[in-house]
């Protein structure tokens, strides 16, 4: 990406991974407007638009917590990676699914307004000093904004315009924006809802995204407490009978920083942990031919020098090694980024396979 953009780089994973989401939304939608309307309905009979708003209102929702359940979840099971790949086409097609439930509200309940509907939609309720009848729209109103403008900046363009740690301050705005989602259902839906059907559904699913981030902030921390080093030059990473041939082992420096330890035909070399496209895992990622590949999104580098092969150019830190009798000792020092660093031969050794 560092050498040229183009709207999306697809290849067979990303097809595949498109149409799962759009077969799984098109049957969400069906099973909610043909399928179970009994389950979902209410007491008193809707008209079609108001049911197509809560279809596609409920599958933004269904969505959004899928989303955000990926990333915990490929934390503690990293089978769940290959759902982490492409989660940014979740994200803008969940986008357009709002949009379209935003789009039913606003034609049949501020249509017919005196006024402006969008204006209607700000102004027609501005009860804020209660608790029945809080105008829950503006909760909706800001979440829409920011998914809208997380869509719109999802490109790797953006991150590389804005730098990453920009970038990334800009989408941890989608926590935000889900607290406001399950505001917007709280205070909208759920006070008029005589079927508990849905109620279950939004529960479960904000239960789960609260569960799953406590869950994988727990295994980080363990992970962690494990992996921590003492606040000294040279600490000890493992022992090489630990080493496997084209994978790391991963220490945790007394400066927060991660070091990937790669065993490569014979020969140890570090780099740092944290790949320059998205702070991804490198140390999670297979050695082929001398290059790491980030398991998040693809992203290579030479884990002798740090650097992406050419024509592209993202670089991460370097470390030294040495090798004291058995022990894999690293510097905590990092090299500037893209520094080449001599791998160090293992004496007497034979990879292990």
């Amino acid at each position: 990406m560092s050498v040229k953009y183009i709207p999306v780089q697809w290849n067979n994973n990303k097809y595949i991974y498109d149409a799962v989401m759009l077969l799984g939304v098109g049957l969400f939608l069906y099973v909610f407007l043909y399928a179970a309307p009994g389950i979902l309905s209410h007491e008193r009979p809707i008209n079609a638009q108001v049911h197509n708003a809560r279809a596609f209102g409920a599958c933004a929702f269904v969505m959004l917590t899928v989303i955000l359940c990926i990333g915990p979840l490929a934390r503690l099971d990293p089978r769940f990676l290959p759902l982490l790949y492409n989660r940014r086409h979740f994200g803008v097609m969940t986008v357009f699914v709002a949009i379209t439930h935003a789009g039913y509200i606003i034609d049949w309940y501020f249509a017919f307004s005196n006024s402006n509907k969008y204006e209607a939609l700000l102004f027609a309720n501005t009860s804020y000093g209660q608790l029945a009848g809080f105008p829950f729209e503006v909760f909706g109103i800001f979440a829409l904004v920011v998914l809208i403008v997380l869509a719109a900046t999802s490109h790797d363009f953006w991150m590389k315009f804005l730098s990453p740690p920009v970038w990334k301050r800009i989408h941890y705005l989608v926590y935000p924006a889900y607290l406001s989602v399950v505001a917007h259902v709280s205070f909208g839906i759920l006070q008029d809802q005589q079927n508990h059907a849905f109620t279950v559904i939004f529960l479960g699913g904000a239960g789960a995204v609260g569960a799953l981030h406590l869950l994988a902030a727990l295994h980080e921390r363990r992970s962690d407490r494990a992996l921590q080093a003492d606040p000294q030059d040279w600490v000890l990473v493992c022992d090489l009978s630990e080493m496997t041939d084209g994978f790391a082992k991963i220490k945790l420096l007394a400066s927060g920083e991660r070091v990937a330890v790669y065993l490569n035909a014979d020969k140890l070399s570090a780099i740092s942990n944290a790949c320059a496209h998205q702070n991804g895992p490198l140390g999670e990622g297979k050695i082929i031919d001398c290059l790491v590949t980030c398991p998040w999104h693809g992203f290579q580098y030479d884990v002798a020098s740090g650097r992406s092969p050419a024509p592209f150019t993202e670089m991460v830190p370097t470390y030294n090694l040495k090798i004291e009798g058995s022990s894999v000792m690293v510097d905590t020092r990092a090299n500037a980024p893209g520094t080449y660093v001599e791998p160090v031969p293992v004496p007497g050794r034979e990879v292990t396979p």
